[in-house]
């Protein structure tokens, strides 16, 4: 574990190793097969998900903007009102995401860094292993009615310590979305697809408002990333933007 300078975020190391990525549980979905062995070079994961109090810094820095809404899923005051500063940002773009990371040494994790993180070296359904999840592990299906504070469940770690990858925030990642990539992806460190006709990005993890089969760490979910070559501030700009969806950052070694 090490603290990240920029921000304070804790972070976990996540050794280099082979994992098998894909739906191996019967509930999975067309776009999680085949199942692959993939092998990844070890990196620094956040630990939490990026909090309201951590954005903020970069807000204040100059190099971020706002969140497109100051409101959570229920909350009418959220990013500016001091008891959630730990939790959650939301309403970010996948541009504001990766800007932030950016900001902070770090960068958007890969798919398939993000689901190495949330499984490990099994073949384990949830982050915490094949438990059926209930309000122990983590925020889903509405349980909580909103965000929680970032790291309140800590039962529902991955093998490596890495906190909320399931439920609470649903996570961009830096892939473009492709249903059918792991028919072609390579085997080490991918990447995702190098490009998108329309600019979907792979959010993992599934959010406050899932249900259990959607916070599975297989499950692939794809929302309109942002396209920077765009006008600044236009809907093309900016992409998709959720009270359900969050972020988190990685280092390389």
């Amino acid at each position: 574990m090490r603290v990240s300078s920029a921000d304070g975020m804790p972070q976990v190391y996540i050794p280099a190793g082979s994992f098998r990525m894909g739906g191996m549980d019967v509930r999975r979905a067309p776009d999680e097969v085949p199942v692959h062995e993939v092998t990844i070079r070890a990196f620094w994961m956040d630990q939490l998900e990026v909090t309201n109090a951590m954005y903020a810094l970069c807000v204040s820095a100059g190099v971020c903007k706002p969140p497109q809404s100051f409101e959570s899923q229920r909350r009418f005051e959220y990013y500016e009102n001091a008891e959630f500063k730990d939790y959650p940002v939301v309403y970010v773009t996948w541009g504001q995401a990766k800007t932030y990371c950016e900001w902070a040494n770090r960068r958007l994790p890969s798919e398939a860094e993000w689901e190495r993180a949330a499984r490990g070296d099994d073949f384990r359904t949830f982050p915490w292993g094949e438990d059926k999840p209930d309000w122990r592990f983590a925020n889903f299906n509405f349980i909580a009615n909103d965000t929680s504070r970032a790291g309140s469940y800590p039962l529902g770690a991955s093998p490596f310590g890495v906190l909320d990858m399931a439920g609470n925030v649903a996570e961009w990642t830096n892939d473009f979305y492709d249903f059918d990539f792991y028919l072609t992806s390579p085997l080490e460190n991918p990447l995702g697809p190098s490009s998108s006709f329309s600019l979907n990005r792979v959010v993992r993890g599934g959010s406050l408002g899932d249900a259990e089969i959607n916070i599975r760490v297989s499950k692939r979910s794809s929302v309109r990333g942002s396209n920077l070559n765009a006008v600044p501030g236009s809907d093309s700009y900016l992409g998709e933007f959720s009270p359900r969806i969050g972020f988190r950052c990685v280092e390389d070694e």
